[in-house]
């Protein structure tokens, strides 16, 4: 069971999740997507990307375990983003992270909308983006 009181303008901890290339391994294997763009530099660069991205897939499910780690397992009613910018994931020891931040929006009705940002910090550059706009999930409570 999770400590997290949500209530209406609760700022909810940020979580944040290590994303190599060893996690992109285990992850193709688990959803079965191989993609190469997951895995291969030459491949990625070739269709533009700026290098191997995580699975957005990956990146929402990184999204999920921060809400079920805030809410002690709720049940997701609703969860939805969009996909502005890729996880790049450096062939290094360190790859990248995946921060997830939010705000609980309302709760009404039995549900808590949170309003989420996430963010991915390059091991190169060391600056953060945000990877999904407009995230934001409901749970019951």
């Amino acid at each position: 069971m999770s400590d997290t009181v949500l209530e209406v303008g609760a700022e909810l901890a940020p979580k944040t999740y290590p994303v190599t290339r060893a996690s992109l391994v285990r992850y193709a294997g688990a959803s079965g997507d191989f993609n190469p763009i997951h895995w291969s530099d030459r491949i990625a660069t070739a269709v533009g990307l700026p290098g191997v991205i995580a699975h957005g897939m990956f990146t929402m499910a990184l999204v999920a375990r921060a809400v079920s780690e805030w809410t002690g397992g709720a049940e997701v009613v609703d969860f939805g983003a969009k996909f502005t910018n890729p996880v790049v994931v450096p062939d290094d020891d360190e790859g990248t992270s995946v921060t997830v931040s939010g705000t609980v929006k309302s709760v009404e009705d039995g549900l808590a909308t949170i309003a989420l940002t996430v963010v991915s910090t390059g091991s190169t550059t060391g600056d953060s983006q945000k990877v999904l706009g407009m995230p934001k999930v409901s749970v019951r409570v």
